[in-house]
């Protein structure tokens, strides 16, 4: 395993391909987290200092999007990017029998080609977050604190998995169907349906549960159907997991009612609490990255490799 995870983390840092998709991903990201910073640094008696780190990662600016926001939407492509020829393209190019041939088990392959996808993402998600971490001390003019350093180095574990969910995904399609196009179409298709379209069928939904919605606590009723029906989404649980994770003062998920937030102090949550906010959200991703990984494995392990 340790000579396929090699060869495959090589194989990813020199693809042309991989190499122009981190560019535009970089390119504007970073053009998003310094629009922020220059309205940070002109609206500094308004802004905090002790959270102003996360202000630059889940705040827009002056731009469209924000850092968080442009990783969630764009991320995917770079697991599908990294996994939907990864087997099929070994098909293609009739190397699979060829390397099955050689002293490598098949698990060792399968989970080389894994793991070195999932290095491959760690190391491009901890790049983003040193910059934006380097850039911001050159806008605000000082240091991250414990806190916020903490709370992006929790957002990048979570990115990981959101992004290794799409990479284990790509794969599964990879090895299923056994034809690069295919799998790749199949994998935009997912992605599309579960990034845009999951928000308009979790509202037809919850409309046919909870029809008549001309109450307060109806529409509250209406919010959380819908909002269960949408955390099918790994996007959705990205986006929720994020909120409460960059945003200490939020509390809860979709819509609060008057009545609920009586009595509650308007103040910044600890970690510990945001922490057990989204810890459900991060047990889920996790989960589905080990439920695709797992029938791709077992789907590997049985396939017919021979030319």
């Amino acid at each position: 395993m340790n000579v396929v995870f090699w060869k495959e983390l090589a194989d990813h840092f020199s693809s042309r391909r991989f190499m122009i998709l981190v560019a535009i991903i970089l390119l504007s990201g970073l053009w998003a987290t310094y629009a922020t910073g220059q309205a940070i640094r002109q609206n500094t008696d308004t802004v905090p200092s002790q959270y102003a780190f996360l202000l630059l990662m889940t705040s827009s600016g002056e731009s469209l999007f924000s850092l968080a926001t442009f990783l969630g939407f764009f991320g995917p492509l770079v697991g599908i990017t990294l996994g939907f020829d990864s087997i099929s393209g070994e098909y293609a190019r009739g190397t699979l029998s060829r390397v099955l041939s050689q002293p490598i088990y098949r698990d060792s392959f399968i989970n080389g080609k894994f793991l070195a996808g999932l290095t491959t993402v760690a190391v491009l998600w901890g790049s983003i977050l040193l910059l934006v971490i380097g850039l911001g001390i050159t806008l605000l003019g000082f240091p991250p604190n414990a806190e916020e350093l903490w709370r992006m180095l929790i957002f990048t574990v979570i990115g990981v998995l959101y992004v290794g969910f799409w990479l284990a995904l790509a794969m599964l399609f990879s090895l299923l169907f056994q034809k690069t196009v295919t799998a790749a179409l199949a994998s935009l298709s997912i992605w599309l349906f579960l990034s845009l379209f999951i928000s308009v069928v979790s509202s037809g939904i919850a409309a046919l549960i909870v029809p008549d919605a001309t109450t307060p606590e109806a529409l509250a009723r209406r919010s959380d159907v819908e909002n269960v029906i949408s955390r099918v989404s790994p996007s959705t649980l990205y986006s929720e997991s994020v909120g409460i994770l960059l945003n200490p003062a939020a509390r809860v998920f979709g819509m609060a009612l008057q009545s609920q937030a009586e009595g509650i102090l308007p103040t910044p949550l600890a970690l510990e609490q945001s922490l057990t906010l989204i810890w459900p959200h991060i047990t889920t991703m996790f989960g589905l990255v080990f439920v695709c990984f797992g029938i791709s494995y077992i789907s590997f392990m049985r396939a017919e490799i021979r030319a």
